[in-house]
């Protein structure tokens, strides 16, 4: 008998895979957000609709437009972050300075699933 973990876990893996049509759209599109090319907006909600369930393609995404907003002009902490998949790509969801309380608990409150420990 299968233990029911194992199962959980085969059937994880199983709505994360991507088949090679869907593999091959995503890097298209990742590609022209990355090089800067325009990108048709049916496309951006699609490829945003398949990152918001599946944590690979949101990967791709992220790292995308990461790409996209640092340009050429990487140092080597972007590098870095960028290789980690690590921050967010948009700087205006970064804060700066001394920040009170409230602030703090709202901007950690809005990250998403796996950094609040909710997923």
């Amino acid at each position: 008998m299968v233990d029911f973990a194992v199962r959980e876990s085969y059937a994880s893996r199983i709505e994360q895979m991507l088949s090679s049509q869907t593999r091959l759209r995503v890097e298209f599109i990742c590609e022209r957000i990355r090089s800067g090319a325009p990108v048709e907006l049916g496309d951006m909600a699609w490829i945003q609709k398949w990152a918001s369930h599946n944590p690979t393609v949101d990967k791709m995404l992220r790292q995308a437009r990461r790409a996209s907003l640092q340009g050429e002009d990487q140092t080597d902490m972007d590098a870095f972050c960028q290789a980690m998949d690590i921050g967010d790509p948009d700087p205006s969801e970064h804060l700066s300075g001394p920040q009170d309380p409230v602030t703090l608990a709202e901007w950690f409150s809005s990250r998403r699933k796996w950094f609040r420990g909710d997923g």
